[in-house]
Parts: structure tokens; C-alpha cells; sequence
């Protein structure tokens, strides 16, 4: 008897992530044995392979809205979604209605015979296999978590990006940032570009660009981002200037997220029209990234950071933006973040509440967890249920001129974001 395959993109990916007896099983084989099935070889003309702890999603935003403002037909692969499944593949710069999705998984389905698969699997071999099909000349992929044993390693990029290096996954990366370097250099190619999108990038990804021949291009050695006043920056390397419009992207880190998306174009030897680059570094967008909303003169700014090293980026953008009120937190963290490291990152730039909310789930965290987490530091913190809750509270007690950091997960943005666009 042939089985029903689902019909909708709903019941789809609750039929996959039923498919692994493991949320996450990291390795290639089970997934190089799908695409060869699917007779997937090369998602576009040109590829770039985005990984790093954090900044991933922004570089892909950059690389491909320049793509675009050349003229090129550009796919992007990007993880986590904050609202829609359909985020996860844009194509031309529109997301992937529910009917290419839903045909593309039954294309891996039909592959699949008995493989068992990952959710991120499946939906990696899924954009794939609609990015061959596209004719796109660049596919930019962003990896999930790591990188040699990552689902999106199947890929042979023309060029690597590694945005940062810093701890998180540790369970399944490493508990050292060299040990974590290591996982994110197995996206390197022999004789391939690699872009380091830090100033000091671990030895053990330098050592993997020596040892197979790679190219390794550093910021602030061989490519640099300066700023020139408010609203203008300069890219340069030996061969190139380029006066460039500040990101629409809020924070100093996207200048080194910006900087990198040129120098990983530039090392496809591909021409980019000049104008091109100033049009994609305005154009680029990525939602939950330091994105501002108000609400009655209160300033909402909604950020994804989920570890030490994001929050950090967080609370110097914090300390770069003029409040005249108070600064306040919500937060709400998955039980498997380092919640104290978050908190201590931030807690310099706070000066008004901290109002800490339950995640549900399998990886869930109560508030009141949260809270034991944050013991030891001198917080003034109150604890609610959900996140709407602790967003309320808070907007209660701030007055116009301050402003609310919402962060911790791509969960908790989501919840608020989703509240403030049904709103209007």
C-alpha cells in the first residue's frame, strides 16, 4: 500500500520532524546519500558557504542583496526562521511559497527510501534541490551549526566565510573556542578562498586554510572597514576603495559583517558593478537583528542573541545609540544558553528592569529556571509566565524615552515581533 504523503507545508514539517529519532544527528552521510539520489550537484553558477557562532545571517543578507543589485539571480538558505518556515529559502529575494516546499519535500521524500533524516536535513536537501532548479547564478548558504559535520557541507563553496568563532553548541562543538574553530574551518576548500570575518580568528582555522591550500583573507589584515562619519564607511583592501552608505543593519558589528560579504564577492573574481556595492549594503535587511519598533515613545529593539558572544555585540550597539530614559531587558533563553553569560554581557548597559519570561518546549526554560540561572548577580528582575506577559510588564513601568531589549532566542523575538506586526 503506497503511503499518503502530506499536503500541506504545515503537515510536511510536522511529518519530518518525526523522521530522525534525534533532533539533531550531526554527519554527512545520511545526507550525501539523499542528494546523490536527487542527482543534486551544484545549487548555482557560483556558491558561497556562510559559517560562524554568530553574524551568519546578516553576511548572507549582505552578499546576497549586493548578488542582487548586480543583476544576478541570487538563492539564499538561511536558519532559524522567526515567523515562517518559507524564510529559510529565498529565491530573487522573495521567500518560497508553500507549494515549491511542499513539492521540494516530496522530492526528498521520494529520495529518502529508508534514510532516516533530520528536520534541518530535509529541509536542507530541499532548498537545494529548488536552488538547482532555479538557474541561479550564486547560491549562498548558510551553515546550521557548525560546519564539517553539517548538513549544508555536502557543498563545495567557491568561497567560505567564517563570520566568528566563540562558544556555543559546546555540547556537540567543543567547550574551547580552537576546538569550535575546527568545526566551523571543515567548510574550507582546498585551493578555495576563505574569508575570516574577525580580527583574530582561531589558529585552528588558520592552520586548516594552510593545510589544504586555501586562501585565508582576515579583516584588519588584508580587507578593513573604516568609518568616515555617521553615515558613511570605507571598504578597502590592496586594490580597491569603495565609499560606502552605513548598513541599514544597526551595530558596529555589521560594519565586520558588511566588510566580509564584499571581500567573500570579491573573492569570486566575478565583476560587481561599482554601484552595486553601495545599493546591496543600503538594501540588505535581516529582522530580529537589533530591529527598532516604538510603542507610545518607548523604543522596542528586538534582538536574536542567544550566547555570551552575541550579547556582547548587543551591548556595544547599546552603548553606541544615545537614551536619554532607561534601558530595559526581557529576556527568555532556551535551557541549553549560557543565561549568566548573556545576562553579565548586558548587564552594563541596563539600567532599568529586567523582566525574565518562560520558554515552552522540549528545550524550554521556566522564568522562574531562568531566574536560578541569574543568581548572583545584582539584578533588579521580575518573573512572568511567557513573553508577552514580561513585555507587558515592563511597558507598564518605562516612560517615552527609553527604551526595551528583547532577546535571548530566536523564539522570544519571534513571539514579540509577531504581536507588534498583528498590531500594526
Amino acid at each position: 500500500m503506497s503511503q499518503i504523503l502530506p499536503a500541506t507545508l504545515d503537515q510536511w514539517l510536522a511529518h519530518i520532524e518525526q523522521q530522525h529519532p534525534q533532533p539533531i544527528a550531526m554527519g554527512l552521510e545520511r545526507v550525501r546519500e539523499v542528494a546523490g539520489r536527487l542527482g543534486l550537484t551544484k545549487p548555482g553558477k557560483r556558491v558561497v558557504v556562510v559559517a560562524g557562532t554568530n553574524g551568519k545571517g546578516s553576511t548572507v543578507a549582505f552578499i546576497e542583496a549586493i548578488g542582487r543589485a548586480a543583476g544576478w539571480k541570487v538563492g539564499a538558505y538561511t536558519s532559524p526562521h522567526l515567523q515562517r518556515y518559507n524564510e529559510r529559502v529565498r529565491i530573487e529575494g522573495a521567500d518560497a511559497d508553500d507549494a515549491a516546499l511542499v513539492e521540494a519535500f516530496a522530492a526528498v521524500e521520494a529520495a529518502r527510501g529508508q534514510t532516516a533524516l533530520t528536520y534541518f536535513e530535509y529541509g536542507t536537501l530541499a532548498a537545494l534541490w529548488l536552488f538547482q532548479r532555479a538557474g541561479l547564478d550564486l547560491a549562498v548558504l548558510e551553515v546550521g551549526m557548525g560546519g564539517r559535520l553539517d548538513a549544508v557541507n555536502i557543498v563545495d563553496g567557491d568561497v567560505a566565510v567564517i563570520t566568528s568563532v566563540d562558544l556555543d553548541h559546546q555540547a556537540f562543538l567543543g567547550d574551547e573556542r580552537e576546538a569550535i574553530g575546527e568545526e566551523k574551518a571543515g567548510v574550507i576548500r582546498g585551493w578555495k578562498p576563505v574569508v575570516c570575518g574577525e580580527i583574530d580568528p582561531p589558529s585552528s582555522v588558520l592552520r586548516r586554510a594552510y593545510l589544504v591550500g586555501a586562501n585565508a583573507l582576515r579583516f584588519g589584515s588584508d580587507f578593513f572597514a573604516e568609518v568616515i562619519d555617521d553615515s558613511r564607511w570605507r571598504w578597502r583592501d590592496v586594490s580597491l576603495r569603495l565609499e560606502l552608505p552605513m548598513p541599514a543593519l544597526v551595530g558596529p558589528v555589521q560594519l565586520a559583517n558588511a566588510a566580509s560579504a564584499i571581500a567573500a564577492l570579491r573573492a569570486l573574481d566575478v565583476r560587481v558593478p561599482r554601484a552595486a556595492w553601495a545599493e546591496g549594503i543600503a538594501a540588505a535587511r535581516n529582522p530580529g537583528r537589533m530591529e527598532a519598533f516604538e510603542h507610545d515613545g518607548i523604543q522596542l529593539l528586538l534582538d536574536v542573541g542567544h550566547n555570551p558572544h552575541a550579547a556582547r555585540a548587543v551591548a556595544r550597539t547599546l552603548a553606541s545609540r544615545a537614551c536619554t530614559g532607561k534601558t530595559h531587558v526581557v529576556l527568555a533563553m532556551l535551557a541549553d544558553k549560557d543565561a549568566a553569560g548573556v545576562a553579565q554581557a548586558l548587564a552594563e548597559q541596563v539600567n532599568g528592569h529586567w523582566a525574565l519570561a518562560g520558554l515552552t518546549g522540549e528545550r524550554g526554560r521556566s522564568a522562574g529556571q531562568l531566574a536560578q540561572a541569574l543568581q548572583g548577580q545584582a539584578l533588579e528582575a521580575s518573573c512572568h509566565a511567557d513573553v508577552a506577559s514580561a513585555l507587558q510588564a515592563v511597558l507598564a513601568q518605562a516612560q517615552p524615552g527609553d527604551r526595551v531589549l528583547v532577546t535571548g532566542s530566536f523564539v522570544t523575538v519571534a513571539q514579540v515581533r509577531n504581536a507588534l506586526l498583528a498590531s500594526g
